[in-house]
């Protein structure tokens, strides 16, 4: 996917003129790099099309819209009602039982037109916002931990006798308890393939005492108050789930919503919710056989650029890893050929579970494990085509813009890296400071990473200053201030010195150097031209002074060497000088090889291009050998000036 085989190729293509001369071709070598690269290039946006349709495919805006509404529906209490029975306002497990009997049976079970008609249900089936069907029924479930599984001072042995844990997975409570005659009251281990659940407060396991609603309403409402009233929930308890699943067949999509309660030890109640919107059943439309023909190209593509990759790797051996752009290239075919090989997995799992989830209509299906696994699945995606757009740099470094700011990038890596030690050094050191004295007061600074993402944010202007004042009216200000002061007025300030500094740099040795980089638009018009001249419609031009230029090129090359001779057979006594000499007239030799001079050539050329990095390297090669011509001259005249006086001295001494 690199044009290198232009690269290798002779900047040489002799073409004959109508009279049988040999006519010279100006920057063929670069003409045939850039050809190569715009061709690779445009195989390359087409690869990048195909993958944009794949990934956009997977989404629409109605996702957006459905977890909108069972956002609405489930987490915000309508204004008719009393806004502690909503889902975010839950602080104890007395709210739990009055959300669940009120707000949650409302939104899960719709028997009635909006005109409080009542609705015939086919199946006994529920569909929420009269849509989105409920896929059997609504699961709940809780974890509990064990009595005495921490530590009580000897000090309060007579004031408390129980003590509850902050979840653990060896803490987790698995014994039968209640009326232990349904599942409810015993604990049911889940499948390895469940995923766990990261909540606010630690990390939960996918098992636990759960039961599912029935498919009635009032039976329900009867069902959780039996649990209320036997104590279902215990001081054990430490995280309580809500999952159902719903389908609208409208726009073909699931919604796997889960609504998490979280009591931790220190009392009161941390609401969370997951809702996801996806795309189960791939092909039911004909624009979704379109995209699985996008995905056979897709696959197609992959297999290439892998055959490719595996040529490059077996030809440059080592070297090819000491691009940063074949890392890049690795790393999309990695992640790739990981999306292929999920979603083949996904595609089949889907079709294996479907029937089995929805064969009785009373059970809970759990799609959340499909769910959440498609959504990881999307994340990559996302990662894969987000590199896959940086990866265009890589084909228009012939531009001199682009080449200008990835000189700089490259120029000023060492000073940023140094930089960034210092700023991060005292970055961390105002985190650590900020979490210690607000930590225990502000949301903000509740963590050390929250500390970390609040600093950024200061850095950024968004900020509260009155809360960081309110938890510490002296430590407050002198934090805030000083770190804006030295953070954001100096540090910033001199990482924009550093790339400001050395872009200023890489300019003006870009304005040195003469340009010789053939644009674009001099392909085109040159292909314009060729294209007008097959077809007849112009007349091919003809090179007049092909002689002169091939001339003037023999001539450059002469006196380039008759320079180079006549330092090399300088004053070869002085040992330092010899070793600069001998440096250069290597350096010379290896040029020469990397570009031979017109006589040593075939054909005659009338200039052989070079890229700018190769310039530079000319260009210092070329100023050093003038220093070394400067000092030879030097200690010439020296030595001139010494045989003069000698003779001199000799001429007296004779008389």
């Amino acid at each position: 996917m690199e044009p290198s085989a232009a690269r290798q190729r002779p900047a040489v293509d002799p073409r004959l003129s109508g009279s049988g001369a040999v006519k010279p071709r100006v920057s063929c070598s670069r003409e045939l790099e850039l050809k190569t690269t715009l061709r690779e290039l445009l195989v390359y946006i087409v690869f990048l099309t195909d993958l944009c349709l794949l990934t956009f495919g997977m989404v629409s805006t109605d996702m957006y819209y459905l977890n909108k509404a069972m956002s609405h529906l489930f987490l915000e209490p309508s204004s008719s009602e009393d806004d502690r029975s909503g889902f975010g306002s839950i602080g104890s497990r007395a709210d739990f039982w009055r959300f669940a009997e009120g707000p949650l049976l409302d939104g899960l079970y719709w028997d009635k037109w909006y005109n409080n008609m009542t609705l015939t249900l086919q199946n006994n089936n529920s569909h929420i916002y009269y849509e989105n069907l409920l896929l059997g029924g609504a699961q709940i479930r809780q974890l509990k931990v064990r009595n005495n599984t921490c530590s009580i001072y000897p000090y309060f042995h007579t004031f408390l006798e129980d003590c509850y844990s902050e979840y653990r997975y060896r803490a987790e409570d698995r014994s039968d308890f209640g009326l232990r005659n349904e599942s409810e009251w015993k604990y049911t281990s889940a499948s390895s393939l469940s995923p766990w659940y990261w909540g606010s407060m630690g990390l939960y396991s996918s098992g636990g005492y759960m039961f599912t609603l029935p498919k009635s309403k009032q039976e329900s409402v009867e069902k959780l108050v039996f649990l209320r009233q036997n104590s279902w929930l215990t001081r054990g308890t430490r995280a309580v789930f809500i999952d159902f699943s719903t389908y609208n067949a409208n726009i073909n999509l699931f919604c796997i919503i889960k609504l998490v309660v979280e009591f931790p030890a220190t009392g009161g109640a941390l609401t969370s919710s997951h809702i996801y919107s996806v795309k189960l059943l791939r092909y039911v439309t004909y624009y979704d056989y379109f995209l699985a023909s996008c995905e056979i190209a897709f696959c197609l593509f992959i297999i290439t650029f892998i055959i490719q990759e595996a040529i490059k790797i077996v030809k440059l051996k080592k070297e090819y890893f000491r691009s940063a752009w074949n890392w890049l290239d690795l790393l999309l075919l990695v992640v790739s050929i990981l999306a292929i090989a999920f979603n083949v997995y996904r595609t089949v799992e889907v079709s294996l579970l479907m029937e089995e989830l929805l064969s009785d209509a009373h059970v809970y299906p759990d799609f959340y494990f499909l769910a959440f696994w498609q959504v990881l699945y999307n994340n990559m995606i996302a990662v894969n085509i987000f590199f896959a757009w940086i990866k265009i740099f890589k084909y228009v470094n012939f531009n001199k813009t682009m080449t200008q700011l990835s000189s700089t990038l490259s120029r000023c890596a060492k000073d940023i890296t140094g930089f960034a030690i210092m700023f991060f050094i005292i970055f961390f050191a105002y985190a650590q400071l900020g979490y210690l004295v607000f930590g225990s007061q502000v949301e903000e600074f509740s963590t050390f990473q929250n500390c970390i993402f609040t600093q950024f944010r200061i850095v950024l202007g968004d900020f509260n200053f009155e809360t960081i004042e309110a938890a510490n009216r002296i430590l407050g200000p002198i934090y805030f201030i000083t770190f804006v002061f030295f953070v954001f007025f100096i540090l910033l300030n001199m990482f924009l010195a550093i790339i400001n500094d050395t872009y200023s740099e890489v300019k003006a040795d870009f304005e040195v150097i003469p340009s010789q980089e053939l644009q674009i638009r001099d392909l085109f018009r040159q292909s314009c031209k060729k294209a007008l001249v097959k077809l007849k419609l112009k007349k091919p031009e003809v090179d007049t002074n092909p002689a002169d230029e091939s001339l003037e090129s023999k001539e450059f090359s002469a006196t380039k060497r008759k320079d180079i001779s006549k330092l090399s057979n300088g004053d070869s006594a002085d040992e330092k000088s010899h070793l600069k000499l001998s440096k250069l007239q290597k350096g010379k030799e290896k040029l020469c090889q990397k570009y031979p001079s017109t006589e040593d050539t075939d054909s005659v050329t009338a200039q052989s291009y070079v890229s700018t990095a190769e310039f530079q390297q000319l260009f210092r090669y070329t100023a050093e050998l003038a220093k070394e011509l400067n000092n030879t001259n030097a200690k010439l005249r020296r030595i001139m000036k010494s045989m003069q006086q000698l003779k001199d001295a000799s001429g007296k001494t004779a008389q």
